[in-house]
């Protein structure tokens, strides 16, 4: 084990990842300081799903049942029509469901783990790194406040743009682009809407969704098919202009997702892609998370990625004399689990993406063919003791570190 000489650790990003990794550092007798760039925490976002290995770390670290408490309320997947008729349904419970047993809002988890933390775990908000060094035997740190520290060991856990990680690792991460951009806003609730997510399918390669949440809102989210990188550092005006652009003429509840768009307080808008780093570590740094290896929201595992990883790399930190080994260890464990999670099937998200309206009318029949009970108990019958979550590349083991 990594002697108590060597225990004082800083992480980058309060989010998901970097508290995980907390909570674990802190159990086995390590110092940590989480520094987080915004004020506070950040509790915007959409629902996250915490299930296979994700679930049995939760189980672990004792916030299964608050993870619980704050589900969303959501009782499965729907595909609209053009005629706001349901074409397909997949309730939670069936074999196959978009809805997992765990589905709680990105905000509410980030909570959830700053509560089972900030007793033993330093944070510092309204903060971030602005150089680092690194020596034999520390890591000398500059604060973007002027305020200078040394830790042993500095992760990198503040997502896909990570600004640690180009401090270190330069431009050798890739980001991997999927021709897929996003969007995601909280828009008021009205006596039409449900609890099912809901999906609508319109023309010329363009995505809608709705999906219920436990705060008396819908979060809503809208994606589209761009070939180039076209919309790299536009400002929240501009961004609120090409999504009013992309809506326009999409039918459903377009017209009710641009008329919140000026009045949501929390709208993201950004590209979908891949991080692929060939290396997770460089001497007493490593990065986890989306800053290591982000899967894409296209998979749903970026929540089970984040603290499968924490929970390898504090345990195995924990278990080796030398932090080297304890490095090379953790990426072992990781690397296989995170490739096979990042292989997306062959033609996504182009496939999902039609550009007619008779691309549309056969996806949405396809859908419906697969939510006939027909096929949904063919597909039970096949997979009789397999829990929807244990999908390809959801197995892992996890050790029980001391």
């Amino acid at each position: 084990m990594i002697t108590c000489k060597s225990k004082k650790v800083l992480i980058s990003g309060a989010s998901i990842a970097g508290p995980t990794l907390a909570f674990w550092l802190a159990k086995y007798g390590f110092s940590v300081t989480i520094v987080e760039r915004s004020a506070s925490l950040r509790l915007g976002g959409q629902n996250i799903d915490v299930n296979g290995p994700a679930q049995k770390i939760a189980q672990k670290m004792g916030i299964e049942a608050s993870i619980r408490a704050a589900n969303t309320g959501e009782v499965g997947l729907q595909f609209i029509g053009q005629d706001n008729q349901v074409t397909a349904a997949f309730p939670k419970e069936g074999p196959v469901s978009g809805t997992q047993e765990l589905e709680i809002l990105r905000g509410d988890l980030v909570n959830i783990l700053y509560d089972c933390t900030k007793h033993d775990v330093i944070y510092r908000f309204g903060d971030s790194i602005n150089a680092l060094e690194q020596q034999a035997d520390h890591v000398s740190v500059t604060f973007s406040s002027g305020k200078t520290d040394t830790f042993q060991f500095v992760v990198a856990a503040d997502g896909v743009r990570s600004s640690t990680r180009r401090l270190v690792f330069g431009e050798e991460p890739v980001f991997k682009y999927l021709g897929l951009y996003t969007a995601y806003l909280t828009i008021p609730r009205e006596q039409t809407d449900n609890n099912w997510w809901r999906w609508y399918t319109a023309v010329d390669r363009r995505i809608i969704m709705l999906r219920p949440d436990n705060q008396g809102t819908m979060r809503a989210s809208v994606a589209f098919l761009e070939s180039d990188e076209a919309y790299e550092k536009l400002s929240p005006i501009e961004q609120k202009l090409v999504l009013k652009g992309k809506l326009a003429g999409a039918g459903w509840e377009a017209n009710r997702i641009i008329d919140a768009l000026d009045s949501s307080p929390d709208v993201y808008f950004d590209k979908i892609g891949q991080i692929k780093a060939p290396r997770w570590s460089d001497g007493r740094v490593a990065m986890i998370g989306d800053a290591a290896y982000c899967p894409t929201p296209l998979t749903g595992k970026g929540t089970t990625l984040a603290m499968v990883g924490a929970y390898l790399l504090a345990g195995e930190l924990a278990s080796h004399e030398h932090y080297q080994d304890a490095f090379i260890a953790y990426e072992n464990r990781m690397r296989p689990y995170v490739e096979a999670v990042q292989q997306l099937p062959p033609g996504v998200p182009w496939l999902v993406y039609p550009k007619t309206k008779l691309g549309v009318s056969t996806l949405n029949t396809v859908a419906g063919i697969f939510a006939s009970k027909l096929i949904q108990k063919l597909v039970g019958l096949f997979t009789p003791t397999k829990s929807k979550d244990e999908s390809k590349g959801d197995e892992i083991t996890l050790p029980d570190y001391a």
